[in-house]
């Protein structure tokens, strides 16, 4: 096949894939599985029942278990504790569990100014103890806690400890509950007889509804630190891991998680009757757990511990995502505005690939000279396309042109802007952070479409200063209408994304131009030293 139709077809799919990536969320979100729930007026709590199979009701240490049974339904949780501090509000139920927590900061709030509240009343809670016994099990989700101390405590200005005491028949179940301001809070489980038993950081917040690619469900970072995600739908029902450092139950912006960087936790994940994943933590007689539940924000994070910033999970471009988050989080600190951040790490992108992106725009310019002889070489010799070939290569040679130096800097433009596309997804920075004017969130949809209309419109003016020589009229059509396509998909798209598409654009426009006046330059100087020569 001959090269510059090749070149034109590469594009063609890298456009075709891009609209492939990028739509695909928005035509065919993922369901939303259906589940038997019961309710009560108040506060309710269900699970799926015991599995009546295996009769087993959680993970066993010598077992492999396929699906995740729990305790029976409960219909009455009562508080039992509330902790309050400047950003949250977080209550434990009569069973010992974190039962929800309200997020206080103004950037969570709803269109009606209510609270964010993280945590699913139907799905399994944080803290939930589940025995190996099943009718110990059983007798344990029918037995309260009892809390000795205050019902209200407030961790605003100093930690505040709780202990929780559930007496069952042959065991008695203790908590020793620390809890901090910023959201982290230390959990001590004893037995008062040695008896094997799971706790768990919860069913996975579900505090997003949005239908973007996002990526929810397990995160555990094993012992030889690699990063291992279980994302809703896909859990096995039997990973296991030992000594691992940490186990996050993650959504969009927030986390419950279970920690430690010293010992380690043996971990094991169950799959729900949905097949979500389901985070446990082995027990002893004695268990001592860090955790944390609240937002993904990387300053707390790291404030509690360096290596809790793993648990910000970017997907599959994780490894591009997390050094550019990083590289943001840097610019913000210094110019203070998560717009001016982005804008700023646009141009730094451009500088990096400009080399590159000089080659491949000169190599267009060339190109596009070489279009009347390149149709001349393909009348000539028609018939002979291994020919053809060879002197289409001969011609780019002499010439200095490259057929497949105009895609590369898309190319190299696409993985960047996925890796930008998961982190301005991802960050809960990014939440209520404003830039100017009309746009006072950059993780929310510009509400005047103003930021699309331009990105379109400065895509259109893109392609009209930029070389083609395109022969097919299919592909021609297609890359015409890219500006329209593209607009409509960007118009429900978090307006920081859409600002780093729009700046790109303009930057490349810049570059065009600078482009052009050079390659106008070169020829000029080169028909002078032909004339000159000649002379």
């Amino acid at each position: 096949m001959e090269q510059q139709d090749l070149n034109k077809r590469l594009l063609l799919a890298l456009a075709l894939s891009f609209f492939v990536f990028i739509g695909y969320s928005y035509f065919f979100p993922a369901p939303t599985p259906t589940q038997n729930i019961e309710q009560t007026s108040n506060t309710a709590h269900q699970t799926p029942k015991v599995d009546t199979v295996s009769n087993t009701a959680v993970p066993t240490p010598n077992a492999t278990v396929a699906t995740a049974a729990s305790a029976p339904v409960q219909t009455a949780t009562a508080g039992l504790v509330t902790v309050k501090s400047d950003n949250f509000i977080l209550s434990v139920d009569e069973l010992g569990r974190i039962s929800q927590v309200e997020l206080l900061e103004a950037k969570y709030h709803d269109d009606e100014g209510n609270n964010l509240k993280i945590l699913n009343v139907n799905e399994v809670k944080p803290l939930e103890i589940r025995f190996s016994d099943v009718k110990l099990n059983e007798e344990a989700f029918k037995t309260p806690y009892v809390n000795t101390g205050s019902q209200t405590v407030d961790v605003s200005n100093a930690v505040q400890t709780v202990i929780l005491t559930q007496t069952l028949s042959s065991v008695t179940v203790t908590k020793k509950i620390t809890f901090k301001s910023t959201g982290e809070y230390d959990v001590t489980v004893t037995t008062s007889a040695s008896t094997p038993y799971f706790i768990t950081p919860g069913h996975r917040p579900d505090a997003d509804k949005s239908v973007y690619m996002l990526v929810r469900g397990a995160l555990v970072k094993s012992a030889d630190g690699i990063i291992n995600t279980v994302e809703d739908g896909d859990a096995e029902g039997y990973e296991k891991f030992e000594n691992a450092k940490l186990a996050s139950a993650f959504d969009r912006y927030v986390a419950s998680m279970f920690f430690d960087f010293d010992k380690g936790m043996n971990v094991s994940i169950l799959k729900e009757t949905n097949g979500d994943p389901l985070i446990f933590v082995e027990g002893a007689d004695t268990l001592q757990l860090h955790a944390y539940i609240g937002p993904k924000e990387e300053k707390i994070l790291k404030a509690i511990h360096p290596e809790l910033t793993d648990a910000i999970e970017f997907g599959w471009f994780s490894f591009l995502s997390k050094p550019f988050f990083k590289v943001l989080l840097w610019i913000h600190d210094y110019v203070g505005n998560w717009g001016w951040a982005i804008i700023l790490f646009t141009l730094l992108v451009k500088l990096v690939l400009f080399p590159l992106s000089y080659k491949g725009m000169m190599s267009m310019q060339k190109l596009k000279d070489l279009a009347p002889k390149m149709k001349e070489v393909k009348e000539k010799y028609k018939g002979d396309p291994a020919k053809m070939n060879a002197q289409m290569m001969e011609m780019y040679k002499k010439h200095g042109a490259n057929p497949m130096g105009g895609c590369l800097p898309l190319i190299l433009q696409i993985p960047v802007f996925f890796a930008l596309y998961r982190v301005l997804l991802n960050a809960d920075e990014l939440q209520g952070a404003s830039w100017i004017l009309w746009i006072d969130n950059l993780a929310a949809m510009d509400p005047y479409f103003v930021l699309p209309i331009l990105m379109g419109a400065s895509m259109w003016f893109q392609q009209r200063i930029t070389p083609s020589n395109f022969t097919d009229p299919l592909q021609e059509k297609i890359f015409k209408f890219f500006p329209v396509i593209m607009t409509v998909f960007f118009i429900y798209f978090p307006s920081g994304l859409v600002l780093y598409w729009l700046v790109n654009n303009l930057f490349t426009i810049a570059q065009q131009y600078f482009i052009n006046h050079m390659y106008a330059k070169q020829k000029e100087v080169a028909i002078a030293s032909h004339k000159k020569a000649k002379d």
